[in-house]
């Protein structure tokens, strides 16, 4: 086997499932690329401080406060008092929770048709092949909260996470 084409494939494979999950959250989530991954971020992290939901997505604190205030203006989300009195702590609304709720759903009906073809004999091959890569290619902390931005972490908890596994 040819390890230069299956590492193409892999990135083919890996831009062109990028390019459609980014189409089917951002319609989902009736924002811009990085409104999905908040969404899903603070619905799992209740009370998540605007520094630590920059960190998850890699954006700057003043992006970050926009794309917040952004959401908040549209009632997705509800700033309250953090716990040292000085930061905000994020929340979502009904409506956040309930476009989350779409997010998760538009994303796994995505994954699920792409894994469609493959009969359960393959489907365990490539999640046993997955959970190696994830796990060899998770750094650290912020790195594994950034790849894991988008996930349903009731489908993968983190005792069963792969790439929580590699920092824990």
């Amino acid at each position: 086997m040819n390890k230069d084409r299956t590492a193409n494939l892999l990135g083919a494979l890996a831009l062109g499932l990028t390019d459609a999950l980014n189409r089917e959250t951002e319609m989902r989530a009736e924002h811009g690329a990085t409104a999905p991954a908040a969404l899903v971020t603070v619905g799992f992290h209740p009370g998540e401080s605007i520094d630590g939901l920059s960190r998850t997505l890699g954006l700057s604190h003043s992006a970050t406060v926009r794309l917040v205030d952004r959401l908040t203006k549209d009632g997705l989300f509800e700033r309250r008092g953090g716990a040292d009195g000085r930061t905000s702590a994020l929340y979502l609304t009904r409506r956040g929770q309930a476009r989350r709720r779409a997010i998760l759903q538009g994303r796994r009906r995505l994954l699920t048709e792409v894994v469609g073809p493959l009969s359960d004999d393959e489907r365990a091959a490539l999640t046993g092949l997955m959970e190696r890569l994830l796990n060899a290619l998770t750094r650290d902390r912020q790195h594994a909260d950034h790849i894991c931005r988008l996930c349903d972490e009731r489908i993968c908890p983190s005792e069963t996470c792969p790439v929580e596994c590699a920092v824990t």
